[in-house]
């Protein structure tokens, strides 16, 4: 069974094929930021509602403990993070997952 029954598939497939897209045009060596605006520009030009830069409440049994800053939102279901680096180590994949 391929991906396709996953819930954002058709969503998830979308922003895969703008971010390789961009990633495409530029290659590596460029701040966050570069890539970060020219993938805003291809998910809006597919019509995807995308959001960045967002500042969200961290809660903790109901009291707020903190605030966080996502990368990008999109269609307010799916929250991107965005690297720009050589080579993705164990390092990046352990902050992907402490949102």
């Amino acid at each position: 069974m391929g991906a396709s029954h996953l819930k954002y598939y058709e969503i998830t497939e979308k922003i895969i094929g703008c971010a390789m897209k961009v990633h495409r045009y530029f290659g590596p060596g460029f701040p966050e930021v570069i890539y970060k605006r020219a993938l805003l520009i291809e998910l809006r030009k597919i019509s995807l509602d995308c959001r960045s830069e967002l500042s969200t409440e961290i809660m903790y049994e109901d009291q707020l403990v903190g605030l966080r800053r996502l990368d990008v939102l999109v269609e307010e279901n799916i929250l991107l993070k965005l690297k720009a680096v050589v080579e993705l180590d164990k390092g990046c994949y352990a902050k992907s997952l402490t949102i």
